[in-house]
Protein backbone atom coordinates (compact mmCIF):
# COMPACT_ATOMS: atom_id res chain seq x y z
CA UNK A 1 0.00 0.00 0.00
CA UNK A 2 2.99 2.02 0.91
CA UNK A 3 4.40 1.95 -2.66
CA UNK A 4 1.02 2.55 -4.09
CA UNK A 5 0.86 5.78 -1.98
CA UNK A 6 4.23 6.96 -3.25
CA UNK A 7 4.08 5.96 -6.41
CA UNK A 8 1.13 8.60 -6.46
CA UNK A 9 2.12 10.87 -4.54
CA UNK A 10 1.91 13.87 -6.73
CA UNK A 11 -1.61 12.96 -7.47
CA UNK A 12 -2.56 12.10 -3.66
CA UNK A 13 -1.39 15.63 -3.12
CA UNK A 14 -3.10 17.28 -5.67
CA UNK A 15 -6.65 15.71 -4.85
CA UNK A 16 -5.80 16.60 -0.88
CA UNK A 17 -5.11 20.24 -2.12
CA UNK A 18 -8.22 20.25 -4.48
CA UNK A 19 -10.47 19.08 -1.86
CA UNK A 20 -9.38 21.53 0.76
CA UNK A 21 -9.68 24.48 -1.65
CA UNK A 22 -12.99 23.42 -2.54
CA UNK A 23 -14.12 22.92 0.72
CA UNK A 24 -12.81 26.66 1.52
CA UNK A 25 -15.03 27.68 -1.54
CA UNK A 26 -18.26 25.82 -0.75
CA UNK A 27 -17.96 26.95 3.22
CA UNK A 28 -17.75 31.07 1.52
CA UNK A 29 -20.45 30.05 -0.88
CA UNK A 30 -22.75 28.90 1.99
CA UNK A 31 -21.95 31.90 4.15
CA UNK A 32 -22.69 34.09 1.00
CA UNK A 33 -26.01 32.25 0.22
CA UNK A 34 -27.04 32.31 3.97
CA UNK A 35 -26.81 35.85 4.15
CA UNK A 36 -29.38 36.35 1.26
CA UNK A 37 -33.21 36.88 1.45
CA UNK A 38 -33.67 36.43 -1.83
CA UNK A 39 -31.59 36.37 -5.67
CA UNK A 40 -31.68 37.90 -8.60
CA UNK A 41 -30.94 37.01 -12.54
CA UNK A 42 -27.15 38.03 -11.83
CA UNK A 43 -26.61 35.80 -8.74
CA UNK A 44 -28.66 33.30 -10.40
CA UNK A 45 -26.25 33.48 -13.56
CA UNK A 46 -22.75 34.23 -11.67
CA UNK A 47 -23.92 31.26 -9.55
CA UNK A 48 -24.58 28.75 -12.44
CA UNK A 49 -21.30 29.66 -13.26
CA UNK A 50 -19.84 29.35 -10.26
CA UNK A 51 -21.30 25.68 -9.98
CA UNK A 52 -20.15 24.82 -13.57
CA UNK A 53 -16.54 25.67 -12.33
CA UNK A 54 -16.61 23.26 -9.43
CA UNK A 55 -17.76 20.69 -11.64
CA UNK A 56 -15.45 21.22 -14.02
CA UNK A 57 -12.34 21.56 -11.83
CA UNK A 58 -11.72 17.87 -11.23
CA UNK A 59 -10.23 17.50 -15.05
CA UNK A 60 -7.32 20.13 -14.62
CA UNK A 61 -7.03 18.62 -10.90
CA UNK A 62 -6.24 15.40 -12.62
CA UNK A 63 -4.18 16.41 -15.37
CA UNK A 64 -1.98 18.38 -12.68
CA UNK A 65 -1.64 15.42 -10.53
CA UNK A 66 -0.52 13.16 -12.95
CA UNK A 67 2.38 15.24 -13.80
CA UNK A 68 5.51 13.61 -11.99
CA UNK A 69 8.07 15.75 -10.87
CA UNK A 70 10.34 15.73 -14.21
CA UNK A 71 7.20 16.42 -16.35
CA UNK A 72 6.33 19.83 -14.37
CA UNK A 73 9.14 21.61 -16.29
CA UNK A 74 7.69 20.62 -19.20
CA UNK A 75 3.89 20.88 -18.98
CA UNK A 76 3.52 23.91 -20.34
CA UNK A 77 -0.30 25.19 -19.62
CA UNK A 78 -1.38 22.50 -17.17
CA UNK A 79 -0.71 24.28 -13.92
CA UNK A 80 -1.98 27.76 -15.15
CA UNK A 81 -4.98 25.80 -16.46
CA UNK A 82 -5.29 24.33 -13.08
CA UNK A 83 -4.60 27.63 -10.90
CA UNK A 84 -6.58 30.07 -13.43
CA UNK A 85 -9.79 27.33 -13.07
CA UNK A 86 -9.44 27.57 -9.02
CA UNK A 87 -8.96 31.89 -9.77
CA UNK A 88 -12.11 31.77 -11.89
CA UNK A 89 -14.39 29.90 -9.42
CA UNK A 90 -12.81 32.49 -6.94
CA UNK A 91 -13.18 35.21 -8.93
CA UNK A 92 -16.98 34.24 -9.42
CA UNK A 93 -17.85 33.33 -5.49
CA UNK A 94 -16.35 37.18 -4.94
CA UNK A 95 -18.64 38.44 -7.35
CA UNK A 96 -21.52 37.07 -6.00
CA UNK A 97 -20.47 38.46 -2.69
CA UNK A 98 -19.91 41.77 -4.29
CA UNK A 99 -23.32 41.44 -6.34
CA UNK A 100 -25.36 41.17 -3.21
CA UNK A 101 -23.75 43.28 -0.62
CA UNK A 102 -24.18 45.91 -3.70
CA UNK A 103 -27.91 45.31 -3.43
CA UNK A 104 -29.07 45.70 -0.19
CA UNK A 105 -32.73 44.44 -1.02
CA UNK A 106 -31.17 41.02 -1.64
CA UNK A 107 -29.81 40.44 1.84
CA UNK A 108 -32.00 39.34 5.43
CA UNK A 109 -32.45 42.31 7.26
CA UNK A 110 -30.33 41.11 9.84
CA UNK A 111 -27.33 41.14 8.11
CA UNK A 112 -27.44 44.74 7.09
CA UNK A 113 -28.32 45.91 10.25
CA UNK A 114 -25.46 44.17 11.57
CA UNK A 115 -22.76 44.70 9.50
CA UNK A 116 -23.68 48.43 8.31
CA UNK A 117 -20.74 48.70 5.63
CA UNK A 118 -21.14 46.64 2.43
CA UNK A 119 -17.75 47.01 1.63
CA UNK A 120 -15.97 44.37 4.56
CA UNK A 121 -12.74 42.22 4.43
CA UNK A 122 -15.22 39.65 3.05
CA UNK A 123 -14.84 41.40 -0.02
CA UNK A 124 -10.94 41.74 -0.12
CA UNK A 125 -10.78 37.82 0.85
CA UNK A 126 -12.60 37.00 -2.12
CA UNK A 127 -10.31 39.18 -4.10
CA UNK A 128 -7.17 38.23 -2.45
CA UNK A 129 -7.75 34.36 -3.28
CA UNK A 130 -8.51 35.28 -6.61
CA UNK A 131 -5.22 37.41 -7.29
CA UNK A 132 -3.26 34.40 -5.18
CA UNK A 133 -4.76 31.86 -7.73
CA UNK A 134 -3.67 34.14 -10.72
CA UNK A 135 0.33 34.45 -9.47
CA UNK A 136 0.03 30.74 -9.22
CA UNK A 137 -0.76 30.09 -12.21
CA UNK A 138 1.70 32.45 -13.61
CA UNK A 139 4.59 31.31 -11.27
CA UNK A 140 3.39 27.63 -12.13
CA UNK A 141 4.56 28.17 -15.65
CA UNK A 142 7.78 29.69 -15.21
CA UNK A 143 8.79 28.08 -11.36
CA UNK A 144 6.89 25.24 -11.48
CA UNK A 145 9.27 24.07 -8.53
CA UNK A 146 7.95 26.59 -6.19
CA UNK A 147 4.01 25.69 -6.68
CA UNK A 148 3.77 23.13 -3.98
CA UNK A 149 5.13 25.70 -1.40
CA UNK A 150 2.94 28.83 -2.94
CA UNK A 151 0.34 26.43 -2.51
CA UNK A 152 0.36 25.76 1.10
CA UNK A 153 0.29 29.50 1.23
CA UNK A 154 -3.83 29.32 1.25
CA UNK A 155 -3.45 28.03 4.57
CA UNK A 156 -2.07 31.53 5.68
CA UNK A 157 -4.05 33.43 3.51
CA UNK A 158 -7.01 32.19 4.86
CA UNK A 159 -6.65 33.31 8.28
CA UNK A 160 -4.62 36.73 6.78
CA UNK A 161 -8.28 37.76 5.43
CA UNK A 162 -10.01 35.39 7.14
CA UNK A 163 -13.61 38.40 8.23
CA UNK A 164 -13.10 39.88 12.01
CA UNK A 165 -15.81 38.33 14.22
CA UNK A 166 -18.34 41.07 15.71
CA UNK A 167 -19.47 41.17 18.89
CA UNK A 168 -23.11 41.46 19.05
CA UNK A 169 -24.48 43.01 22.00
CA UNK A 170 -27.58 42.30 23.63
Amino acid sequence: MWSVLLDNSSQLFAFLLSFLIIAILWIKHNQVFNNLRTYDASITWLNTFWMLGIVFFPWPAAMYGSLTTDQFAQSHGVGLFYWWTLAAISGLGWMIARHSWSNPHLLERCVVDFHHKPVNKASQRGFGFFIYFLSIGIISEFAPQLVPYLSLGIIPLNFLLKREKHKISA
